[in-house]
């Protein structure tokens, strides 16, 4: 995928401490099962990156989009919850145009607070592409929402005989884990894949990485059946610092620090029943429970003990903002036996190159990462991390299945947690 032509918004504008503190912001009402509309609302207003800029008032004062914008009602909700402290207020910025968030949103029915992030957020990144016409894929993904949130995927498959290797890249916005992982993971030496190289059917492995980091890590423990609903009340062990680099597909380097600001809480026995609430952590550094209307200072460990849903981890790391960071990375499918081909194309014809990276590397579709839909993901155990024989092969199967295993700092599944699902 080529470089973006146009840089929507410069990733050096991106502040991602809090550039004013507040005291910590409004409760808010609930007029009836709109607790998940209400923790998720919390958990964004409390992004840094985010509500600098819908502070800011930016968006509004240069949209141009006629009737429903949710940006500058995500402007309008985050200005009035933090200039009122100690107060609880009504949501109505929001709740009054739930149905143009989600056409099956609707007042007075629970929804599934993760499915509700995801359709807002999606919103506001659509927000944020209204009225500008013949973007690329690659510039759309240089909009303040996907730069916070947006992050890329690397999947690579090794044959085992060959040892051809394929990458291919993919996009993402969150990073769902299934807790009941055993149900969907096949040893791949068990499995087939056709590698081009051997011309024939042969084992393979294949890997996970994160790519790209993404300035916000929202992690979403799949604590719901697919079919049932009903819910999964596993432990579920997470810290308040994380380390990404090992996950990375660049292991080695500096640490990749990343620091909790929110968690998202589900109590009830379904995801159409039971109630939502959060903790945040405020631009004062303390800690707040949100439940509706009440707010209530708590500290970490209580914070740390709960049945999570959600996670929100903001990078504590300086993360690139040159604008050559922002575009995608080439997808491709084709297999690595295709390189040996090529670099002795190239040796013999060194100006075949720019004709080749415009050919080669199909456009890359947009994937919803909506519920239905969730990208897939695997991590190995950095002691796992070898190559040939020593390589974990293991893969990832079903709709929506992703597994992140304990790193060497920080963890979000433990390794005793792994063998007993």
């Amino acid at each position: 995928m080529a470089p973006p032509q146009r840089i929507l918004f410069p990733p050096e504008r991106i502040y991602m401490d809090w550039q004013q503190r507040w005291r910590a912001g409004a409760g808010l009402h609930n007029p009836g099962n709109l607790c998940f509309l209400n923790s998720i609302l919390q958990c964004l207003t409390y992004t840094p990156p985010l509500a600098n800029y819908l502070l800011s008032r930016e968006h509004s004062q240069s949209c141009h989009q006629r009737g429903f914008c949710v940006m500058c009602r995500m402007e309008s909700h985050v200005n009035r919850v933090l200039r009122s402290s100690g107060s609880a207020i009504y949501p109505s910025a929001v709740i009054s145009v739930l149905s143009l968030i989600g056409e099956h949103f609707q007042l007075g029915m629970q929804e599934d607070a993760h499915e509700f992030l995801r359709y807002t957020v999606d919103a506001m990144q659509r927000a944020c592409l209204n009225g500008i016409s013949n973007l690329d894929i690659s510039s759309e993904s240089t909009t303040i929402v996907h730069q916070i949130f947006g992050g890329f995927l690397r999947s690579r498959v090794t044959c085992s005989s060959c040892k051809a290797v394929s990458d291919s890249y993919e996009a993402f916005l969150d990073i769902p884990l299934d807790i009941k992982v055993r149900e969907f993971v096949i040893v791949l030496r068990d499995a087939l894949c056709s590698v081009s190289r051997c011309n024939k059917m042969v084992a393979a492995s294949k890997r996970f990485t994160v790519h790209r980091a993404p300035r916000v890590l929202t992690v979403c423990l799949k604590r719901f059946e697919d079919f049932t609903g009903r819910k999964i009340n596993k432990v579920v062990k997470y810290s308040s610092c994380l380390d990404l680099r090992p996950y990375m597909s660049q292991p080695d380097g500096e640490s990749l620090s990343y620091s909790l600001y929110a968690v998202l809480v589900h109590s009830g026995n379904g995801c159409h029943s039971g109630h939502y609430f959060c903790y945040i952590k405020a631009s004062n550094g303390l800690w707040y429970e949100m439940n509706d209307s009440s707010v209530d200072l708590c500290d970490i460990s209580t914070v740390l003990q709960q049945q999570a849903y959600l996670l929100f981890y903001l990078s504590s790391t300086l993360l690139p903002l040159r604008a050559s960071h922002l575009h995608p990375p080439h997808l491709s499918t084709f297999a690595s036996s295709a390189f040996a081909a090529l670099r002795e194309k190239l040796v013999r014809n060194p100006t075949w190159l720019p004709d080749l990276l415009s050919t080669v590397g199909p456009q890359a579709a947009r994937r919803a990462t909506r519920r239905g839909g969730r990208i897939q993901l695997l991590f190995l155990l950095p002691e796992e991390r070898g190559e040939g024989e020593g390589l974990e092969q293991l893969a990832a199967t079903g709709r929506g299945f992703l597994q992140l295993l304990r790193g060497r700092r920080g963890q979000l599944l433990s390794k005793e947690d792994w063998s007993e699902s």
